[in-house]
């Protein structure tokens, strides 16, 4: 007999008992991947992914072909043609935000004059926008412990308020994703507030977004009680938000939203999928775990300075002895770059700027540290098909720390930053009205005979 649940998230045994059967019978051998040359993950044995579409939107570099060889090169990233370093110094040179600019280049394929960003930012602020009473019956009611849960609830919940949600058009869904880019800030800022007040006890704290304010400028207006931050902090931040917001067709949250799109339905549910796969630890959540270590990593590291002592440590990693004995050092490596991601060689420029100004330079120089050694001590274990580098994450952790951005809100951030990406490939998927995406799986089980129900 079914024992009484004394909660509704209880595990029992019999819950427990079932899972095992559940492990036993849904296990497939390592070796049948090979045998059946299955790419596991759409990724061959170099970490090359497997070609499943094409897109205008993005381009991810990081190899060369010289007499049909894959050279490995320093990386590159291109947003509809334009490289992202010199997008990015643009913007630094004139002393401006960039995150809208690219915005605006992601889903029209071309760079703003001045007229059209203007009216590309009144229009933003126009969405900006929630819905009569949205704050108070939405995301006030049961507020998750996790931001990005309460991200989809609101934009799976926003559904119920647009009379065209069904509509696919190019117009509407265009009008969708505007307005969804322009949410998102208020959304996830507005959502930690809830979590904090109802969970912890603490003040809640509500401020409207300012229409003069970027994007980058009204995260920190609205995220902090008195409004405050300095115009340094501002800039890197929006400078986090144009180098996280598209990384091509492939990535995980990206394919999900080509795939999802492709089946024909609404907007939200395409978004709302894309929330769910960036929550995850292997992709949007990686910058936390990478945070996480090097928290661990100050305790146990005596000497920061001390080259031998650091490298230990990642040789502790490695065997699976330090931090979480996952094996894995957080930050080093990517499924595409080799020698280099730009996004994390751009970044790590502002990154000492700001730890110069929260006085926190022995922690960038440790950083720096970790980022020179790693790379030798993973060559120097293992046998690797690409080289390994620092990705975007390894810094991306300690500049949100150094902005005091909540850890709840690491992964909403860079939801708010790829949006944009999302909703540009959803848009070129519905234009391409191509075939819905249905890959082949391959059954392995034997076939088996009816069994009567009374002879089980």
């Amino acid at each position: 007999m079914v024992q009484k649940l004394e909660s509704y998230s209880e595990v029992t045994e019999d819950i427990i008992k079932l899972s095992e059967q559940v492990t036993g019978n849904m296990r497939i051998e390592p070796e049948l991947y090979t045998k059946y040359d299955v790419k596991r993950g759409l990724r061959d044995i170099s970490g090359k992914g497997v070609l499943a579409g094409l897109t205008n939107i993005a381009e991810v570099k990081s190899y060369v072909i010289d007499d049909g060889d894959m050279i490995p090169c320093e990386g590159k990233l291109f947003y509809h043609g334009y490289d992202i370093d010199e997008l990015v110094k643009g913007f630094v040179r004139d002393k401006r935000h960039g995150f809208e600019e690219t915005i605006y280049l992601l889903l029209f394929g071309q760079l703003p004059t001045p007229e059209q960003l203007r009216f590309f930012n009144e229009l933003m602020v126009a969405y900006r926008e929630l819905p009569p009473s949205f704050t108070r019956d939405v995301i006030l009611k049961a507020p998750s412990r996790d931001m990005m849960n309460s991200l989809a609830r609101s934009v799976l919940t926003l559904y119920s308020y647009d009379e065209k949600a069904e509509d696919i058009s190019i117009a509407n869904v265009l009008r969708q994703s505007i307005q969804l880019i322009s949410l998102f800030p208020r959304l996830s800022v507005y959502a930690y507030h809830a979590f904090k007040h109802f969970h912890d006890d603490q003040s809640l704290y509500v401020h409207a977004p300012l229409p003069e304010l970027s994007t980058a400028r009204n995260i920190l207006y609205m995220l902090r009680p008195d409004n405050k931050y300095t115009e340094l902090e501002a800039e890197v931040l929006d400078i986090a938000l144009v180098l996280h917001a598209d990384h091509g067709g492939g990535n995980n949250s990206t394919f999900a939203t080509r795939v999802i799109t492709s089946s024909g339905t609404d907007t939200y549910s395409a978004i709302a999928a894309a929330i769910g796969s960036l929550k995850g630890p292997k992709h949007g959540g990686a910058n936390i775990k990478v945070s996480y270590m090097f928290d661990d990593m100050k305790e146990k590291v005596k000497n920061w300075s001390d080259d031998r002592e650091i490298e230990q440590y990642l040789v502790d990693l490695l065997d699976k002895k330090g931090f979480d004995k996952s094996g894995l050092i957080y930050g080093m490596g990517h499924a595409v770059y080799s020698l280099s991601d730009p996004r994390a060689l751009i970044f790590k420029q502002y990154v000492e700027q700001l730890s110069k100004e929260k006085g926190l330079d022995d922690e960038f120089e440790l950083y720096s540290r970790v980022e020179r050694l790693a790379p030798e001590v993973i060559g120097a274990k293992r046998k690797t098909f690409k080289g390994v580098s620092a990705n975007v994450d390894f810094y991306s952790g300690f500049v949100y720390k150094m902005l005091d951005l909540p850890e709840e809100l690491f992964t909403p951030i860079f939801a708010i930053s790829r949006i944009p990406g999302w909703c540009a490939h959803r848009m070129e998927e519905l234009v391409g009205g191509g075939k819905i995406v249905r890959p082949a799986f391959k059954n392995i089980n034997k076939h088996r005979e009816y069994v009567e129900f009374n002879s089980r």
